[in-house]
C-alpha cells in the first residue's frame, strides 16, 4: 500500500517526571512514553487519520519491544522498525518548568539504533510512493544514517511532498558548520522545509524570519514554514502565498511535543489540500493541544480536539 505519510529518524522511550517545577535529581516518579521526533510525527498524523509508518531502528531490548507495542497501538506501521543487536533503544529524560523551560537529556550512547539505518535496507519504492516522505536533521548527523538519508531523497525526488524538518540538536554534531553541507544537500530534495529560528539559522545563516523563509526557498523548497515560538509561524512558498499566524493562547505544561504534533498536522493539511493560512492555524492548534500536556506520544489530538481549540479561539 502507498501511506499518507512515512517519516525516518529517531524512535526512543521518553522517561518524563510527574512532577513539574522539580529539577530532575529530586524526581521520584516518571512516566514511560513512545518519542522520538519521527516517530511522534507519524503519530500525530495517524490520530488526524492518516495512514503512516515509520523508517527507524531500536535496540534489541525490553524497551524496543515497547516501540513497537507502542506504534501498533497508535495505528502507525512498524515493519520498517528493526533491531540493531548490541545497541540500547535510547531514552530521553527531561525536567519541566512551566512555561518555557524544558531541559532534555538525551541517553543515545555508544550510539542510538535509529542512526544504523543503512541504505540498501531501505524500502525506495515504498518511499517514493508515499504522498509525503518525512525526514530530520539529526538523521544527517552520523553515518550510515546520514548516506541513507540522502538516498532516500535522491531516489524519491520530487515525487509527492517531501519535508525536511530541520531538527537542529547541536549535542548530535561535532559543529554548526560540520551540518550546514549536508542540510543543503537534503534542501536541494526538498519541497517543504520547516524549523524553528535555531534550525532555519543552521540551514539558511539567517535568523530573521522573511529572510530565513526566501532562503529556504532560494535553496529549492516550495514551502518554507519558520516556527517563531510566541509570536506564532512564518509560511511562505514559491508561488507568493504567505501566511502568518499567531499562536493559539494556552497555558503551557510541557512544550517539547509541541513541534511534532505541528508537523503531523502540517501533513495533514498538506494532504487535505487546504489553503496556507487554515493549515498554519490547525497545525498551530495542535502544537498548542499538546503543549497543555506532559507527554508527546499519547498527547497527539484527535480531529475533534484540534476543531474544539479553534472554535475556541485557546486551548481549555
Amino acid at each position: 500500500m502507498a501511506y499518507d505519510l512515512i517519516t525516518m529518524g529517531r524512535i526512543g522511550v521518553d522517561l518524563y517526571p510527574l512532577q513539574a517545577g522539580v529539577p530532575l535529581a529530586r524526581v521520584t516518579t516518571f512516566g514511560k512514553f513512545l518519542g522520538g521526533s519521527a516517530t511522534n510525527v507519524a503519530v500525530a498524523a495517524a490520530r488526524l487519520g492518516r495512514t503512516t509508518a515509520v523508517i527507524s531502528r531500536t535496540g534489541d531490548d525490553p524497551f524496543g519491544a515497547y516501540a513497537h507495542e507502542a506504534l501498533r497501538g497508535f495505528g502507525v506501521a512498524d515493519h520498517w522498525v528493526t533491531p540493531v543487536a548490541g545497541l540500547p533503544t535510547p531514552v530521553t529524560f527531561c525536567e519541566i518548568f512551566p512555561p518555557d523551560d524544558f531541559p532534555l537529556y538525551f541517553y543515545r550512547r555508544p550510539k542510538a539504533p535509529d542512526l544504523e539505518i543503512h541504505p540498501d535496507e531501505l524500502d525506495l519504492d515504498a518511499v517514493r510512493a508515499a504522498r509525503i516522505f518525512w525526514v530530520t536533521g539529526t538523521g544527517l548527523s552520523e553515518e550510515p544514517s546520514r548516506t541513507a538519508t540522502l538516498a532516500a531523497l535522491a531516489h524519491r525526488g520530487r515525487a509527492g511532498t517531501t519535508v525536511f524538518d530541520l531538527d537542529w540538536r547541536p549535542m548530535f554534531w561535532n559543529d554548526p558548520d560540520a551540518a550546514r553541507p549536508f542540510y543543503a544537500e537534503a534542501l536541494r530534495h526538498t519541497t517543504v522545509a520547516v524549523g524553528n529560528l535555531d534550525e532555519v539559522e543552521i540551514a539558511t545563516g539567517e535568523r530573521e524570519p522573511h529572510a530565513a523563509a526566501r532562503a529556504l526557498l532560494a535553496a529549492g523548497v516550495e514551502l518554507a514554514v519558520v516556527k517563531q515560538g510566541p509570536k506564532g509561524v512564518l509560511a511562505v512558498s514559491a508561488g507568493g502565498e504567505c501566511a502568518e499566524v499567531p499562536p493559539l493562547p494556552v497555558t503551557v505544561l510541557n512544550g517539547l511535543g509541541a513541534g511534532d504534533a505541528f508537523g503531523g498536522s502540517l501533513c495533514h493539511g498538506l494532504l487535505a489540500g487546504w489553503d496556507l493560512e487554515t493549515t498554519m492555524r490547525h497545525a498551530n492548534a495542535a502544537g498548542a493541544i499538546v503543549a497543555s500536556r506532559l507527554e508527546c506520544s499519547s498527547a497527539m489530538p484527535t480531529p475533534g480536539e484540534v476543531a474544539a481549540a479553534l472554535a475556541a479561539g485557546a486551548v481549555r
